[in-house]
């Protein structure tokens, strides 16, 4: 049955403020008829202007952005297959071409299993043509409009949300797991990216052990802490244990790693810093290279914690093309704990000033911790925890603290028990990012 397509009645400027314009496309094939919606702007309270579309072609050209609800008559058209399946086809096609728009569908009083499967289909609701008025189509339009608007806010909701579960996949899958079978190594480490809702920053780390028994750590930061330097400082880290696998060290691995971020980078503006220990198999010295970077902090067994020298270090990464950094020998003695870190760890704000933590008030508060007996995991987080209180809030830099523990008593139960397993070395299973070893268990060597 023809539905006549209403015409667009003059509305004065008084009326149309008191609402918001509405563009109503219906699409049927009698526009010439008697009927006629009788008082739709009055109803709606806004300035209604309706265009006629004839078929699905005029419809296409009509369609514009700013046409806010689609009215199709299903008996548009029929053909062999059945006026219900045609209708259904037919409301199918325009759902296509107006994935973004809200759509009534309008059928005939007996038809209200079609209608039904008309909103199954995709319509945001249904109206009779016997009872249609002013009143029910604005209403109805109202409501299309805004299930239409909530379904798509849901949809990009429901997008959004697997895209970041996505993101945290690939996030997860790119941070370090430490190879440390065989050490008698503790390892523990923390990760917080400046970047709002997510798990990789600029910073990144890593820790090795070769099959000679030096164990290799590494931490390093790009400039800036954006998804970039996210990318960029994944790729040094795994060139970098690749390079450390295949045997490199000192001023010639950094020097291949600065070949790597010099091809990666986006502009030449961009660099990174970096520390280097590389630790003797016997744990009780080690070879630091400092590029840029500031210098790893250890305790001993009852000494105060301090910085271990810097004056040998070289440039960061990508600053000078032709740079060396000199390796210096470090004794670490019998027991000891190593904290590498980045510089978002001192450039936190002391207070409402312009002070900034620093090198040395970051020596003062890990002494302080310390002597409360904190080590480990524990150690870590009261640092990390302590830093964000001093600034009043989030830290705004990305943050990423190392730390390696050597105990002597333990060194040597696990010689002994290598001897008596024919050399065999103990096995630690490799702990998650942010977590320390089961081996971390035993009693601290500070």
């Amino acid at each position: 049955m023809p539905v006549p397509v209403p015409q667009q009645r003059a509305v004065p400027a008084a009326e149309a403020s008191n609402g918001t314009d509405l563009t109503l496309l219906v699409i049927e094939d009698d526009p010439a008829g008697t009927f006629s919606v009788p008082e739709l702007s009055a109803a709606t309270g806004a300035r209604v202007r309706i265009r006629a579309a004839r078929n699905l072609t005029e419809a296409g050209r009509l369609l514009t952005d700013d046409v806010d609800c689609i009215l199709l008559d299903l008996a548009l058209p029929s053909g062999d297959r059945g006026a219900d399946a045609d209708g259904l086809a037919t409301l199918q096609h325009v759902l296509r071409i107006a994935p973004r728009h809200a759509v009534l569908a309008l059928t005939a009083e007996d038809d209200a299993e079609l209608a039904a499967e008309a909103v199954r289909v995709g319509a945001q609701d249904y109206l009779f043509r016997g009872e249609l008025d002013g009143r029910l189509l604005s209403r109805a339009i109202r409501y299309a409009v805004e299930r239409k608007r909530a379904d798509v806010t849901q949809h990009k909701l429901t997008e959004s949300r697997l895209r970041a579960q996505e993101n945290a996949r690939l996030e997860r899958g790119l941070l370090p797991t430490p190879l440390l079978d065989g050490s008698d190594l503790r390892f523990a480490a923390r990760y917080r990216p400046g970047r709002s809702r997510a798990l990789l920053g600029g910073d990144f780390y890593d820790t090795v052990r070769t099959p000679d028994g030096t164990v290799h750590a590494m931490i390093g930061d790009v400039c800036g802490h954006g998804p970039d330097e996210a990318a960029l400082g994944v790729e040094l880290r795994i060139a970098w244990r690749a390079l450390t696998l295949a045997g490199l060290c000192g001023d010639e691995l950094l020097s291949t790693l600065q070949q790597v971020l010099e091809h990666e980078r986006e502009s030449e503006e961009i660099f990174a810093t970096l520390c280097t220990v590389d630790i003797a198999p016997d744990g009780r010295r080690a070879g630091l290279c400092l590029a840029g970077h500031p210098a790893p902090l250890i305790a001993r067994q009852g000494r105060a914690a301090h910085l271990l020298p810097y004056e040998d270090g070289g440039p960061a990464l990508g600053l000078l093309p032709r740079a060396r950094w000199p390796r210096r020998q470090v004794e670490l003695g019998g027991s000891w704990s190593l904290m590498m870190y980045t510089d978002g760890l001192i450039e936190g704000r002391v207070g409402n000033g312009t002070q900034r933590l620093g090198q040395d008030g970051m020596v003062a508060m890990i002494n302080r911790q310390l002597a409360e007996g904190l080590a480990g995991e524990d150690l870590l987080d009261a640092a990390v925890t302590h830093v964000r209180e001093l600034n009043g809030g989030e830290l705004t830099d990305d943050v990423a603290v190392l730390l390696l523990d050597r105990d002597q008593d333990t060194a040597r139960d696990a010689a002994c028990h290598r001897a008596q397993n024919g050399g065999r070395g103990r096995s630690i299973p490799r702990p998650r990012p942010g977590q320390v070893s089961p081996a971390g268990a035993q009693r601290p060597p500070l």
